[in-house]
Protein backbone atom coordinates (compact mmCIF):
# COMPACT_ATOMS: atom_id res chain seq x y z
CA UNK A 1 0.00 0.00 0.00
CA UNK A 2 2.63 1.78 1.14
CA UNK A 3 4.97 1.74 -2.33
CA UNK A 4 1.34 2.37 -4.47
CA UNK A 5 1.06 5.71 -2.47
CA UNK A 6 4.72 6.59 -2.92
CA UNK A 7 4.33 5.66 -7.00
CA UNK A 8 1.46 7.90 -7.17
CA UNK A 9 2.84 10.49 -5.75
CA UNK A 10 5.49 10.45 -7.68
CA UNK A 11 3.40 10.40 -11.00
CA UNK A 12 1.63 13.39 -9.63
CA UNK A 13 4.88 15.45 -8.87
CA UNK A 14 6.40 14.42 -12.27
CA UNK A 15 3.44 15.54 -13.88
CA UNK A 16 3.52 18.87 -12.16
CA UNK A 17 6.89 19.31 -13.45
CA UNK A 18 5.86 18.82 -17.11
CA UNK A 19 2.89 20.83 -16.57
CA UNK A 20 5.58 23.64 -15.09
CA UNK A 21 8.36 22.82 -17.78
CA UNK A 22 5.83 23.21 -20.45
CA UNK A 23 4.57 26.68 -19.45
CA UNK A 24 8.13 27.67 -18.91
CA UNK A 25 9.15 26.54 -22.71
CA UNK A 26 5.63 27.99 -24.36
CA UNK A 27 6.40 31.47 -22.60
CA UNK A 28 9.92 31.57 -23.65
CA UNK A 29 9.01 30.99 -26.98
CA UNK A 30 6.49 34.12 -27.03
CA UNK A 31 8.03 37.28 -28.46
CA UNK A 32 5.92 40.59 -27.41
CA UNK A 33 8.19 43.13 -29.27
CA UNK A 34 8.00 42.14 -33.22
CA UNK A 35 9.02 43.78 -36.01
CA UNK A 36 8.98 43.77 -39.89
CA UNK A 37 10.97 45.34 -43.01
CA UNK A 38 8.33 46.49 -45.48
CA UNK A 39 9.12 47.19 -48.89
CA UNK A 40 7.37 47.19 -52.31
CA UNK A 41 6.47 49.28 -55.33
CA UNK A 42 10.02 50.85 -54.81
CA UNK A 43 9.26 52.07 -51.45
CA UNK A 44 10.42 50.85 -47.66
CA UNK A 45 10.08 51.59 -44.15
CA UNK A 46 9.83 49.20 -40.90
CA UNK A 47 7.07 48.82 -38.35
CA UNK A 48 7.54 47.59 -34.90
CA UNK A 49 4.72 45.61 -32.16
CA UNK A 50 4.40 45.22 -29.22
CA UNK A 51 1.97 42.29 -27.87
CA UNK A 52 0.03 42.15 -24.29
CA UNK A 53 -1.61 38.74 -24.80
CA UNK A 54 -3.08 39.14 -20.89
CA UNK A 55 -4.69 42.29 -22.11
CA UNK A 56 -5.49 40.96 -26.09
CA UNK A 57 -3.51 44.29 -27.18
CA UNK A 58 -1.01 44.49 -30.06
CA UNK A 59 0.51 48.46 -30.00
CA UNK A 60 2.38 49.38 -34.00
CA UNK A 61 4.19 52.34 -35.09
CA UNK A 62 4.80 52.23 -39.17
CA UNK A 63 7.89 54.23 -40.30
CA UNK A 64 7.38 54.85 -43.78
CA UNK A 65 7.27 57.65 -46.68
CA UNK A 66 4.50 56.12 -48.77
CA UNK A 67 1.31 58.53 -48.64
CA UNK A 68 -1.86 57.40 -49.67
CA UNK A 69 -2.16 54.28 -46.86
CA UNK A 70 -5.60 53.06 -46.71
CA UNK A 71 -5.11 50.27 -44.46
CA UNK A 72 -2.91 47.83 -42.60
CA UNK A 73 -3.37 43.81 -41.23
CA UNK A 74 -1.17 41.07 -40.20
CA UNK A 75 -1.25 38.26 -42.98
CA UNK A 76 -0.60 34.37 -42.65
CA UNK A 77 1.44 32.98 -45.36
CA UNK A 78 -1.53 32.22 -47.46
CA UNK A 79 -2.00 36.08 -47.91
CA UNK A 80 -5.37 35.50 -45.61
CA UNK A 81 -6.41 38.18 -43.08
CA UNK A 82 -5.03 37.31 -39.27
CA UNK A 83 -5.76 40.47 -38.11
CA UNK A 84 -6.62 44.08 -39.17
CA UNK A 85 -4.12 47.06 -37.57
CA UNK A 86 -7.46 49.48 -37.12
CA UNK A 87 -10.16 49.99 -39.20
CA UNK A 88 -8.47 52.73 -41.10
CA UNK A 89 -4.83 53.00 -41.30
CA UNK A 90 -3.13 54.89 -38.04
CA UNK A 91 0.72 55.24 -38.38
CA UNK A 92 0.78 54.96 -34.52
CA UNK A 93 -1.78 52.95 -33.03
CA UNK A 94 -3.16 50.05 -30.16
CA UNK A 95 -5.88 47.41 -31.28
CA UNK A 96 -7.57 44.36 -29.59
CA UNK A 97 -6.69 41.16 -31.44
CA UNK A 98 -8.05 38.14 -30.62
CA UNK A 99 -6.15 35.73 -27.78
CA UNK A 100 -5.53 32.81 -30.69
CA UNK A 101 -4.38 35.01 -32.82
CA UNK A 102 -1.71 36.81 -30.89
CA UNK A 103 -0.65 34.15 -29.61
CA UNK A 104 0.60 32.27 -33.32
CA UNK A 105 1.66 35.79 -34.06
CA UNK A 106 4.22 36.22 -30.78
CA UNK A 107 5.36 32.14 -30.46
CA UNK A 108 5.57 32.09 -34.90
CA UNK A 109 6.48 35.28 -36.15
CA UNK A 110 8.21 34.34 -39.24
CA UNK A 111 4.78 32.72 -40.51
CA UNK A 112 3.25 36.43 -40.91
CA UNK A 113 3.54 39.59 -42.90
CA UNK A 114 2.83 43.13 -42.69
CA UNK A 115 0.63 44.12 -45.61
CA UNK A 116 -0.03 47.94 -45.84
CA UNK A 117 -2.47 48.99 -48.85
CA UNK A 118 -3.13 51.83 -50.67
CA UNK A 119 -5.81 52.77 -52.67
CA UNK A 120 -4.95 51.01 -55.42
CA UNK A 121 -2.35 48.79 -54.81
CA UNK A 122 -3.72 46.21 -51.84
CA UNK A 123 -0.18 44.88 -50.49
CA UNK A 124 1.76 47.71 -51.43
CA UNK A 125 4.52 47.19 -49.14
CA UNK A 126 4.72 43.89 -47.12
CA UNK A 127 7.29 42.75 -44.83
CA UNK A 128 7.97 39.36 -42.73
CA UNK A 129 7.46 39.85 -39.02
CA UNK A 130 10.44 38.73 -36.86
CA UNK A 131 11.55 38.69 -33.22
CA UNK A 132 12.90 42.01 -31.75
CA UNK A 133 12.65 45.22 -33.25
CA UNK A 134 13.06 46.46 -36.98
CA UNK A 135 14.99 49.62 -37.88
CA UNK A 136 15.70 51.70 -40.83
CA UNK A 137 18.20 51.00 -42.84
CA UNK A 138 19.77 54.68 -43.85
CA UNK A 139 21.97 55.32 -47.05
Amino acid sequence: MQARRTMMMMMAIAGAAIAIGGGAARADMMHPALGAKLSGMGEHGVVNFTADASKHRLCWAFDVMTTGITGASIRDTAGMVVTRLGSGYKAKSCGMVATQALDQIETKPGSYRVWLDTKNHPGDLRGTLFAGMAHMNHM
